[in-house]
């Protein structure tokens, strides 16, 4: 394989990405994000890559989560916190039912552009270039709002920067604590209508008195008091991406500086298209979603390409295939992945592939069918012998009203009252943490069939 270059991929065939119309101002921007220091590191991507490889044998699992895509309009402390809140509540809930760590993984401080169905739209006769993000242009239905203006990036970084600087003062602050965290989800399962969930509530509270009474607590435990929070996005904007790429002192190997994690999606990973020249060269973790059109002869070169030494927790696929059609696709990827000795790790996006219309005209996601997707991946995955290691949803701590079904029963007359998404809808509060009990169970079931077959 050619020896890599952070610019290489420019040669390569580009997809999902703009056309700037001034090269001179996009270079002056590039130029400056350049000197711009990296709002990550390497030893935090190592750290995140060494869980990951943890959670592909099982010894832990991961949650990634968050924004469809990240708005300049809607950024604010308030809106972080209650995402990194609602992750938190999560992440305890399936520490419970999985019995290992949970890796926390945002789709936070960088996800900031989307890959559309098409290049352009029609509204009223009228047809203009897709909205691609706040990164590239704006949402606003003009000419003027839809040319991709490359001083957007500028405003990325800084929004990204400021999202990670709160990130890390919640994370090792005091904000974490595992019995606050778990005060919050007690709220949630005070509501007459989760009654079902405070069963295992109630035995999370057991779990910490005990904790207490035995003199572990917060003050005295770093682990309680604190977590390990990373970020993730897809790798789309790739002016971006190059311009924020550094060189690790410690290794001498690439890292992308974005964020801890990046991922290729489902249209932008062409075994030699640009995306897949990029990130094949940076030593952070990858994520590659898979959906039904990935083929096994597209998965074993990819593997190859993006882990060539196949290197434990580098390389996530996440599938996303939609309800009702994961026992189809899954085992052929499974087998391809058997087939090749391939290390991975594999996760569950239920969001993508169950995205409908609603008769309101609203685009939403039934609850049911999300947690149907989910259901399928576990029961593949125990069928096959092999390890579901995490979920990724599109989420928000917001109370948000995108996706329909849930405990708090949203309607589809309901989405016109609160529906914020720039672009894909997301679960909301309560959906998310409704969620998480729901992938608890099917852990414990899970951890219970593995006892079974160890003693029987």
């Amino acid at each position: 394989m050619s020896e890599w270059q952070k610019s290489g991929w420019r040669s390569k065939p580009r997809v999902q990405m703009p056309d700037y119309t001034d090269p001179a101002a996009l270079g002056a921007v590039e130029a400056q994000l350049s000197k711009y220091p990296p709002l990550v590191f390497a030893g935090e991507a190592r750290r995140l890559k060494k869980a990951l490889g943890a959670a592909s044998r099982g010894e832990a699992f991961l949650l990634q989560g968050g924004d469809c895509a990240e708005a300049f309009a809607q950024f604010s402390a308030d809106n972080i916190r209650d995402t990194f809140k609602v992750m938190l509540q999560m992440a305890m809930v399936l520490t419970y039912g999985a019995k290992v760590p949970v890796v926390k993984v945002g789709r936070m401080a960088g996800q900031f552009a989307k890959p559309r169905s098409a290049p352009t739209e029609t509204v009223g006769g009228v047809e203009l270039p897709s909205y691609r993000g706040d990164i590239i242009n704006e949402l606003d239905f003009t000419p003027e709002a839809r040319i991709p203006d490359p001083k957007k990036m500028l405003q990325a970084y800084t929004q990204a920067a400021a999202t990670l600087n709160l990130l890390r003062a919640f994370s090792t602050g005091g904000y974490a604590d595992v019995h606050q965290v778990h005060a919050w989800t007690l709220g949630f399962t005070d509501r007459d209508e989760a009654e079902k969930y405070r069963d295992v509530a109630n035995r999370i509270q057991d779990t910490l008195d005990f904790m207490t009474a035995a003199g572990i607590t917060g003050d005295n435990n770093h682990e309680l008091h604190t977590v390990d929070f990373y970020t993730s996005h897809e790798s789309l904007l790739l002016e971006y991406e190059e311009a924020l790429t550094r060189v690790d002192s410690t290794s001498g190997k690439w890292l992308a500086g974005s964020g801890h994690m990046i991922w290729i999606g489902d249209r932008t990973r062409q075994p030699d298209g640009a995306h897949v020249e990029f990130a094949r060269g940076v030593l952070n973790p990858i994520g590659l979603k898979c959906g039904p059109t990935t083929t096994a002869d597209d998965l074993k070169v990819l593997m190859e390409k993006l882990n060539p030494e196949n290197e434990p927790g580098r390389l996530t696929l996440i599938a996303r295939f939609g309800a009702g059609t994961v026992g189809e696709h899954l085992p052929r990827l499974i087998k391809t992945v058997r087939e090749e000795g391939a290390n991975v790790l594999w996760t569950c996006d239920p969001m993508h592939g169950n995205t409908i219309k609603s008769a309101t005209g609203y685009k939403t996601r039934p609850f049911d069918s999300v947690l149907r997707e989910v259901r399928e991946f576990f029961d593949v995955h125990a069928a096959e012998g092999t390890v579901p290691g995490g979920v990724h949803f599109e989420m928000t701590g917001q109370d948000v009203t995108e996706c329909t079904g849930g405990v708090r029963a949203v309607t589809e007359e309901d989405l016109s009252d609160r529906y914020h998404t720039a672009c894909d809808p997301r679960l909301n509060a309560s959906q998310s943490l409704e969620l998480a009990f729901l992938v608890a169970e099917e852990l414990s079931a899970r951890r219970t069939r593995q006892a079974e077959v160890a003693v029987g």
